[in-house]
């Protein structure tokens, strides 16, 4: 059963050299942040099928590595939109976006 999980993982490793491709040529941010977010998916994938052969650490580090995923993703979003995606720290009295009304 191990030598199964061995080798399903090396082809999600395998699988992640595309995600890494995405990430280095673009073309744009977004582009770049799915191929970082599908790298890190694939990085959880790996390390859970490997978890029977290696042990309870590698769930653990699994766990941290799909932390930092969902973290880096709210980061990217934040980071990108124009007000910040909604900051609830904000005022309310700020002027409306163009095409917007008070009514």
């Amino acid at each position: 059963m191990t030598a199964w999980l061995s080798f399903v993982a090396l082809g999600v490793l395998a699988s992640l050299g595309a995600a890494l491709l995405r990430v280095w040529r673009g073309p744009g941010r977004a582009d770049r942040m799915m191929g970082a977010q599908l790298a890190g998916t694939g990085g959880v994938a790996v390390l859970m099928l490997l978890s029977p052969v290696e042990g309870r650490a590698t769930l653990d580090v699994a766990l941290i590595l799909s932390l930092f995923a969902a973290l880096a993703a709210v980061g990217f979003v934040k980071a990108v939109s124009a007000d910040g995606g909604g900051d609830p720290e904000e005022d309310d009295d700020q002027e409306p976006l163009a095409g917007e009304s008070d009514g």
